[in-house]
């Protein structure tokens, strides 16, 4: 069996990889008849939306907010299966092929795909393999990693809460309650730009503020802003 599929790529401001985001998707399915993408845009400022449309694929405009939009994309989809994915993110070969084995597994609610960092750096490594066991022995892929599910339990779980950061780790703490989370054996390849621009030390080691904030109960807009402002801060102490 194989199913007709949805892509959800939030976007804002892109412009240098939709392009690339969209040719790989289409590289790796081989039935347009049952792809769908879908680029929910919150309001760039630069030609992501005009080359998008020359993609030849749907662009909506929604609300800012990664929640925002990929509900907003969820809304218009067509596919049996909802795939979230992030505009720096390439698919793996044969998506589609993993995507049906592991919605096909016992209790499958949802999955993801192992994550690759496009980077030389071996520290890289190491974040990968956090990410790896993070994932298989926790159930807890987060958005980086191409959360995919079917179209009913998206709904049926109330779609992504409308927060204003982790908003992919609450969705995954609901899918958890009424089903298992599988990830595929094949790795998403996403651009290392995020550690670059404050290193991979100090990149990993706010992600884990970040969620250690979350998990304690701050509130997710108080967490938004410091997760925003923290960069600028420590960028300056060096």
């Amino acid at each position: 069996m194989s199913y007709s599929i949805s892509v959800v790529i939030p976007t804002l401001n892109e412009a240098d990889c939709i392009e690339q985001a969209i040719a790989s998707i289409r590289q790796h399915h081989d039935d347009p008849s049952r792809l769908d993408i879908i680029i929910a845009d919150g309001g760039s400022g630069d030609p992501t939306v005009d080359k998008a449309l020359g993609c030849g694929v749907r662009v909506i405009q929604a609300p800012l907010g990664r929640a925002h939009q990929m509900n907003a994309g969820a809304e218009i989809a067509t596919g049996e299966i909802l795939l979230f994915l992030h505009a720096d993110t390439k698919l793996p070969p044969q998506f589609a092929t993993h995507i049906t084995e592991v919605l096909g597994r016992p209790r499958a609610i949802a999955g993801a795909f192992e994550l690759q960092i496009d980077g030389s750096d071996r520290r890289l490594r190491w974040v990968e393999w956090g990410v790896k066991w993070r994932s298989r022995l926790n159930q807890m892929p987060y958005g980086d990693q191409a959360l995919f599910m079917r179209s009913e339990i998206f709904h049926q779980v109330g779609g992504f809460p409308p927060l204003p950061i982790l908003e992919d780790v609450e969705m995954v703490k609901r899918l958890k309650r009424i089903g298992r989370i599988y990830i595929a054996p094949a790795a998403v390849r996403t651009s290392a730009r995020r550690w670059q621009r404050l290193g991979i030390v100090r990149t990993t080691l706010l992600n884990q503020l970040v969620l250690l904030a979350f998990w304690l109960g701050v509130p997710t807009d108080r967490i938004a802003y410091w997760y925003r402002t923290a960069p600028k801060r420590w960028g300056r102490s060096r």
